[in-house]
C-alpha cells in the first residue's frame, strides 16, 4: 500500500516531533493539537471516520470505544512503548508502516516493544 493510500490523525498524546516526522516522509497526516485541541475521543473518532483517517494514539481509551461500544472506526494505531522517547516512537512508527500498512486500515493495532498486534 502506498503512503498516499492511507490517512492518519494523530490525537493529542502524540508527539509533535512525530507527527512532522511522517508528514516529512510524506504520509498525510493531520493533528488534533492543531485543529480541535481538547475534542473528546468520541468525537475525535467520528471526524478520523468521516475522514477516513487511521487515529494514531497513546490513550487506551480507544480500545473501549471500539470494542466495548462499538464505534465505527477507519482504524486505530495504539502504541504501548515502554520508552517514552519520541526518537523510539519514531522508530517504531517506521518499522509499523513498512511492515504492516496493508493491515492498519479498518484494524485496531497495538504497537509494543518488538511486538505488533493487529484486530479486526
Amino acid at each position: 500500500m502506498s503512503k498516499k493510500a492511507l490517512r492518519f490523525l494523530a490525537d493529542e498524546s502524540m508527539e509533535y516531533s512525530l507527527i512532522l516526522h511522517l508528514r516529512k516522509q510524506g504520509y498525510d497526516t493531520t493533528s488534533i493539537s492543531e485543529e480541535s485541541a481538547s475534542a473528546r475521543d468520541e468525537d475525535i473518532l467520528a471526524k478520523a471516520y468521516l475522514e477516513d483517517r487511521v487515529i494514531l494514539t497513546n490513550d487506551k481509551d480507544y480500545g473501549d470505544l471500539v470494542f466495548l461500544n462499538n464505534l465505527p472506526h477507519k482504524g486505530v494505531v495504539l502504541f504501548r512503548l515502554k520508552s517514552e522517547k519520541v526518537q523510539d516512537k519514531i522508530k517504531a512508527c517506521d518499522a509499523l508502516f513498512r511492515d504492516y500498512m496493508d493491515k492498519l486500515k479498518g484494524n485496531f493495532t497495538v504497537v509494543e516493544e518488538g511486538r505488533v498486534r493487529v484486530r479486526s
